[in-house]
């Protein structure tokens, strides 16, 4: 049943990402080992008013995935099983932080199965330091310019101080 590009199992990764925490990276790594190919699919959520772009999104993703050869970014804005059609593949990875988490991702894999027989959805539970950690908490704290060094990314870090700088 699994989906293969020339001959390798590929899953995508999808999220909104905005912006990319440690505990996405952590379930992009894992995924990476599990996947010949993991494609980390940025979505353009139409009821979100993001603080990143699609395209700064992406850029942060790559940049600190760098070293993951099996990993690509891409960015979709549709549903995410036209997405997995078009890219031919019908495995899907989502990570679980919570228990909270596994009511709304149930339902989700549910509805993606329903609107594609052939989608699978493997669930990867998060770290425990990982588990209390979100975009939305990590953007309050920058907002207010606290520290966000052991949530996300250098690279992530500098591009919220630069959307948040200090009053001088």
């Amino acid at each position: 049943m699994k989906r293969q590009e020339h001959g390798i199992t590929v899953a995508v990764y999808p999220g909104s990402f905005d912006p990319v925490t440690h505990g996405h990276l952590d379930i992009i790594h894992r995924a990476a080992k599990v996947f010949d190919k993991l494609i980390v699919a940025v979505l353009n959520n139409t009821s979100k008013n993001p603080l990143f772009s699609l395209e700064e999104r992406m850029e942060l993703i790559r940049k600190v995935t760098a070293d993951l050869p099996n990993v690509e970014v891409d960015g979709f804005r549709d549903l995410l099983v036209n997405y997995t059609k078009k890219r031919n593949v019908n495995l899907i990875v989502r990570g679980l932080r919570a228990v909270s988490d596994f009511e709304y991702e149930l339902q989700m894999a549910s509805t993606n199965h329903k609107l594609n027989e052939d989608i699978e959805t493997f669930f990867m539970t998060s770290k425990p330091k990982f588990s209390y950690l979100s975009s939305s908490i990590v953007k309050e704290i920058a907002r207010f310019h606290g520290p966000v060094e052991d949530l996300v990314p250098v690279e992530v870090e500098e591009a919220l101080r630069a959307k948040f700088p200090a009053a001088k």
